[in-house]
């Protein structure tokens, strides 16, 4: 007698769109705060926490996409939300998109996901000044920007928190034709480690989150335009699928939830273990510039 196969290769499929593996209400009464949380991958980790019960303040640059994203998730949980436009390179409108958070509802928030981030590939010696500091500004600086004035309000009142900062599997191994990137994501997974030790006596939580390639409406042309070079991407990884962002999701609510209250410091990776791959041999080495499309470099 033999099993027959009744998936495909691969990773199996995760459950629909909707499902969850934490309580129904486990985030009643509670108000996260996601930056970037108008589209893409933050608008996906926000709707896993509408769909538990969270009040939502989302912030972003763009008022209309904030207030698509507004009139989207509010129906999942039947609760509360929120929207600011803010550029969090700012810190006294980061300050403002805080009040205007308590504001609207009525809480400081109780969890914070660092979802906003800046990039698009490049061949590092075409980098620019300015695009390494808009890089930098938006993925290190503003997370801590944002970071910092959500720890403030609760050391100052005495309340616990929850941060959770959205990183990249190129902070530990180096991001070429992503020199600005990696850089600043390195910078924000040592933000987790070294603010967790400062913060855990006061009962804030600080973790990271990674997500592999999971294709989505806000990716920039330039990674849409690699990914079309590439061709089938789920065939390039070891789960033999893209991830779905809905699974960054569940990912985001179970590390914010009081199921992970002695987590903190760490880095959860959901890539289908793409990062650790290997070949026996080693892969060809291909030249950043080719990879691009690009031609020889000249001055």
């Amino acid at each position: 007698m033999t099993d027959e196969a009744t998936d495909p290769p691969g990773l199996p499929a995760p459950p629909p769109l909707g499902a969850s593996a934490l309580a129904p209400g486990t985030y009643d009464g509670r108000v996260v705060l996601v930056t970037g949380g108008g589209s893409g991958l933050g608008k996906a980790i926000a709707a896993e926490f509408a769909r538990l019960g969270a009040e939502l303040m989302l912030v972003g640059r763009t008022a209309a996409r904030l207030e698509a994203a507004r009139l989207a998730l509010a129906p999942l949980g039947g609760t509360r939300v929120a929207a600011a436009v803010c550029d969090i390179r700012d810190p006294e409108a980061v300050a403002g998109a805080f009040d205007a958070c308590e504001a609207a509802l009525g809480s400081r928030p109780h969890v914070l996901v660092n979802n906003a981030a800046a990039n698009f590939p490049v061949p590092a010696e075409e980098l620019s000044p300015n695009g390494w500091r808009a890089v930098v500004d938006i993925t290190l600086t503003g997370t801590w920007f944002v970071t910092r004035e959500f720890a403030r309000r609760h050391l100052a009142a005495g309340t616990p928190g929850s941060v959770v900062n959205v990183g990249a599997s190129y902070a530990w191994t180096g991001g070429p034709g992503f020199a600005h990137s990696a850089a600043a994501k390195a910078g924000v997974k040592n933000l987790v480690e070294t603010l967790a030790v400062e913060w855990g006596p006061y009962g804030i939580q600080v973790n990271g989150l990674v997500p592999g390639l999971m294709p989505h409406e806000d990716m920039t042309a330039g990674i849409r335009a690699g990914l079309d070079r590439a061709g089938a991407p789920g065939g390039r990884q070891p789960a033999l699928r893209v991830g779905l962002p809905r699974e960054l999701g569940w990912a985001a609510t179970f590390l914010a939830s009081p199921y992970a209250r002695f987590v903190s410091g760490h880095t959860l990776v959901v890539d289908g273990a793409n990062w650790q791959r290997r070949s026996v041999v080693g892969d060809p080495v291909v030249p950043v510039r080719e990879q691009l499309g690009r031609g020889r470099f000249e001055v």
